[in-house]
């Protein structure tokens, strides 16, 4: 395993920001961490790269426990923080030179121009980091956590403040390196974690709420299915609701509707029997799977 934790615990006054939580990945996954705001997911990055002691439990890296050695965890670690701190008075090319002295890389030029040229920091790279935008700025935090070739990437919040263009070549970055590293990302964009992630692990208020992958994830919370019906013509709402695999309507606009059921097959054999007794046209007619955000949402109560 090149991550394991073990009933992680950590706790601030009367609050368990992180309440006895278990996983584990191995090397070449890429997992999604996810969990609203104050969940915890911070947190457990934190102590697993050892920035945060735990107050219970226990967290290894490659092997290697973060409490017992945790100097020996950060040499295997790539860590891109959500705060993602900068020397905002340094060079691009200084700041990599300062990273890559630290973790005392041998071939430091070679290795900074292949991480900037990976990274996408090829305009910029004679900028002081105070004069880059945001998105730059992430993308040097991202350059400083893959500097030293580490077996393990720990990325929070990797994408913010990257525009859709950007977001899609840190996408591809992260893909590369998932084939032979292991990566433990968190985002609020919801579609990057689908886009990027087979598996995902979320937390809610400190507490495992899911681990597995977005497949089963689907199939299990799938109890309700939502299919999406477009007529040429409009027609009454009474005359869905009385279809029997109808449990709920709703009207998007004069000619489209939603119709939530846990039989699709029979609700889409009921709409066109409905169309023909009613002379109508479908003009499209599909059952929408379920989101991981609808998935989020359901594992972390929020209502919609």
């Amino acid at each position: 395993m090149s991550i394991e934790v073990h009933n992680l615990t950590k706790i601030y006054g009367e609050q368990k920001a992180v309440n006895d939580i278990s996983f584990s990945l191995n090397k070449g996954e890429i997992v999604g961490f996810l969990g609203p705001n104050g969940a915890g997911k911070s947190t457990t990055m934190k102590i697993i790269t050892g920035y945060l002691k735990a107050d219970g439990g226990s967290a290894k890296v490659a092997g290697v426990d973060v409490s017992a050695d945790p100097i020996a965890v950060k040499k295997k670690i790539g860590y891109l923080p959500e705060a993602n701190p900068l020397y905002y008075e340094m060079y691009v090319k200084e700041y990599l030179e300062f990273i890559g002295g630290v973790h005392k890389i041998s071939n430091l030029r070679s290795q900074i121009s292949n991480i900037i040229e990976l990274t996408g920091l090829q305009v910029e790279q004679k900028k002081k980091l105070g004069q880059l935008s945001k998105g730059y700025k992430q993308r040097v935090g991202l350059a400083a956590a893959l500097i030293h070739d580490p077996e393990v990437l720990i990325l929070d919040e990797p994408t913010s403040g990257l525009d859709p263009n950007q977001i899609i070549e840190i996408r591809n970055v992260i893909k590369q390196q998932g084939q032979n590293k292991t990566v433990l990302f968190s985002s609020h964009i919801l579609q990057e974690v689908e886009a990027i992630c087979d598996r995902v692990v979320i937390i809610n208020k400190g507490q495992l709420v899911a681990d597995d992958n977005l497949q089963n994830l689907r199939r299990k919370g799938n109890s309700s299915n939502v299919v999406r019906v477009s007529f040429k013509e409009a027609l009454e709402q009474e005359w869905l609701s009385r279809l029997s695999a109808a449990k709920a309507t709703n009207k998007l606009d004069a000619f489209t509707w939603t119709i939530t059921t846990d039989n699709p097959e029979l609700m889409r054999k009921q709409l066109l029997e409905l169309a023909l007794q009613h002379n109508l046209n479908i003009v499209s007619l599909q059952t929408d799977s379920q989101s991981l955000e609808d998935i989020f949402r359901q594992l972390t109560k929020v209502s919609k």
